[in-house]
C-alpha cells in the first residue's frame, strides 16, 4: 500500500509554467501529476526502451506527439504510449494543462525530475541530463513535426 497525501507530495519546477507532483515510484509503478500553464514547453521528444508511458488529462487541453503524429487530448482523454514509440508533450496553445502521468512498469524516475528541477533553477548543468538517458530511460530524439 502506497497513501500519497496532496499536502505531503513533493512538487517540483522542471521549467517555467511547468510542475510535477511525485506521487509513487515502485518497481512496477511510477505516477506523478504534471501541471502547465499556457505556453509551458513541456517535454520535448524522447521515448522509453522498458515502460509504457499513460496519459489521462485532469483538466485544460494536452498536445502530444505521436511517432509522427500530433493529437490534442482534453479532459477526460487517456492515451497509453507503449515502449519504442516517439512521444512529446505539452500543453495546447492557449491552454493550460493539468495530467496524471503514470510509468509501468516504474522505473525509479523521481531523481530524473529532481534532476530536471535543478537544472531548472540553476543547480546542475543541462549536459546531465543528456548523460543520464539510459539510467532513467529517456532517450531524446528529433522530431520535425513537434513545435518548438
Amino acid at each position: 500500500m502506497n497513501l500519497i497525501r496532496a499536502t505531503e507530495a513533493e512538487v517540483l519546477a522542471d521549467a517555467p509554467g511547468s510542475r510535477i507532483t511525485l506521487l509513487t515510484d515502485t518497481d512496477t509503478l511510477t505516477s506523478n501529476r504534471a501541471t502547465f500553464e499556457p505556453g509551458a514547453t513541456g517535454a520535448p521528444p524522447h521515448f522509453h526502451t522498458k515502460a509504457t508511458e499513460v496519459f489521462f488529462v485532469l483538466s485544460g487541453r494536452l498536445d502530444v506527439l505521436l511517432d509522427e503524429e500530433v493529437v490534442t487530448l482534453g479532459e477526460g482523454d487517456f492515451l497509453t504510449v507503449p515502449p519504442r514509440v516517439p512521444h512529446a508533450f505539452a500543453p495546447a496553445a492557449g491552454s493550460p494543462a493539468d495530467v496524471l502521468v503514470t510509468f509501468t512498469p516504474g522505473m525509479d524516475r523521481f531523481d530524473y525530475y529532481r534532476l530536471l528541477d535543478r537544472v531548472n533553477r540553476g543547480e546542475a548543468d543541462p549536459r546531465e541530463i543528456r548523460e543520464s538517458q539510459e539510467r532513467y530511460d529517456n532517450h531524446y530524439v528529433d522530431s520535425p513535426v513537434w513545435r518548438v
